[in-house]
């Protein structure tokens, strides 16, 4: 059961993307370049998408636990540390040069465009490596009595 709402959840989720446009990385470029071409379409999305979370939350949240789940799965961090604003940053870039963010880069994978397969390889080094780099980087452990 858990499997089929999970499946369900995600192919609501990408035929929203397909239909709203965002699977299109020229459309979400023309939103970014507000200077430009610009193509406010993607505020509505932002703002239906808004709505429907907090309308979502708000019913989820009267539950005693998830129609799938013994219990709800919310983070406990709260803290804007260092690696949250890279992380954003480079999220934010990424998205910025390509048009793409993970969601939509699914959606775009069975239209076999360069730019999607490119986006779609680097995205997945990037989970691959991403967490071994950031041990690597990590400040040693101080140790006592040094």
């Amino acid at each position: 059961m858990r499997a089929f709402l999970g499946f369900l959840a995600g192919l609501v989720f990408g035929l929203g993307l397909v239909v709203s446009g965002m699977s299109n990385p020229a459309k979400v470029l023309n939103f970014l370049d507000v200077l430009g071409p610009w193509d406010p379409s993607l505020a509505f999305v932002m703002g239906g998408a808004s709505v429907t979370a907090f309308l979502g939350y708000r019913f989820a949240w009267r539950r005693a636990s998830p129609l799938a789940m013994p219990d709800f799965d919310i983070p406990s961090a709260r803290d804007v540390d260092r690696p949250l604003l890279v992380g954003a940053a480079l999220f934010g870039t990424g998205w910025g040069i390509g048009g793409f963010c993970p969601g939509p880069a699914w959606t775009a994978l069975p239209s076999l465009d360069a730019g999607a397969l490119v986006f779609l390889v680097a995205m997945v080094l990037g989970l691959v490596l991403g967490g071994p780099a950031k041990r690597a980087l990590a400040p040693a452990p101080a140790t006592q009595g040094a």
